[in-house]
């Protein structure tokens, strides 16, 4: 069965880019796009209050309005709208289970601020076994491409690099494959950041072998490579920057973020354990100020 790459609209700008985002996305991967509205998502905040029936007309116009727009934008793209009833968070992980990736939108707070993500968008992310992209607010093709200035088409600019945040205790076939796999589409280089901090008796200075540092660094540089290593021959197009750093991943990774196309985390689920899952620092930290599109993929 084809699995289409969905996107979950709740009439906002950041969900009308985050279905732009997804409309390009299914174009490069030759999919068909869904896109899906649960009729209960915020209808106070984006819906017009004029009678009993109001917001619920406006919710089914929703998904019908953006596809028709995303029709003449995309005309060689199959899209299938739909408006589904019930608890967001539940329609969307359900929907997302269904696909090949679901995308949602994300709004900005402002550059200290970062960017809000709403409770919706926090439990698709924390819940659904399959990959969640949070998209920007006013996120186009143009912040894709690294634009040349010399008149050329923007479909003939270059694509961004594509950044993976690699975790070395808690490597994942999943989360590797699929950044490689969406560096491989767009034909852009892959930015493989690890951070990683000394051992703690680094922090006093005392009786400490100045080499010793750079022979911790090079050992983590040859675990990243090993690491790296049957990916790359697996997927030998893929230009690959590997950048082993000092220091917590996620700074690392929001700096990053600053010039990528699209950045690759993961999101460890412990299935032995009881209780509401959540989300690691990095990844939290990740959504909250990275202003590239951020792609959580789940692995065990």
């Amino acid at each position: 069965m084809t699995r289409p790459v969905a996107v979950g609209l709740d009439g906002s700008p950041a969900s009308l880019a985050a279905a732009d985002w997804g409309a390009r996305e299914a174009l490069r991967r030759d999919l068909p796009l869904r896109l899906v509205h649960a009729w209960e998502w915020q209808p106070y905040t984006h819906a017009p209050l004029v009678g009993m029936d109001a917001p619920r007309l406006w919710s089914e116009r929703v998904p019908r309005e953006a596809a028709a727009e995303l029709r003449d934008r995309y005309p060689d793209l199959k899209i299938a709208e739909a408006h589904a009833t019930g608890p967001p968070p539940e329609v969307l992980c359900d929907v997302a289970g269904e696909s090949e990736l679901l995308a949602i939108g994300s709004a900005g707070l402002g550059r200290l601020a970062g960017y809000f993500l709403g409770s919706v968008a926090m439990s698709v992310v924390a819940h659904t076994e399959r990959p969640v992209v949070l998209v920007r607010a006013g996120t186009t093709s143009v912040d894709e491409r690294l634009l040349a200035g010399d008149g050329r088409p923007l479909s003939a600019m270059a694509y961004r690099p594509v950044v993976l945040g690699m975790d070395l205790s808690r490597r994942s076939g999943d989360v590797i494959r699929f950044a490689f796999e969406t560096a491989a589409l767009r034909a852009a280089p892959l930015r493989v950041v690890h951070g990683w901090n000394p051992p703690a008796f680094f922090a006093y200075g005392v009786g400490v072998d100045p080499s010793l540092r750079a022979d911790i660094a090079a050992q983590e540089t040859d675990a990243l490579r090993t690491a790296l290593r049957p990916w790359q021959e697996r997927y030998p197009g893929v230009d690959v920057i590997e950048q082993s750093v000092i220091g917590q991943a996620a700074h690392h990774l929001v700096d990053a973020g600053g010039d990528a196309g699209l950045l690759v985390v993961g999101r460890y689920t412990d299935r032995s354990r009881a209780g509401p899952a959540r989300l690691g620092h990095v990844t939290h930290a990740v959504l909250h100020h990275c202003p590239a599109p951020v792609a959580v993929v789940p692995h065990d």
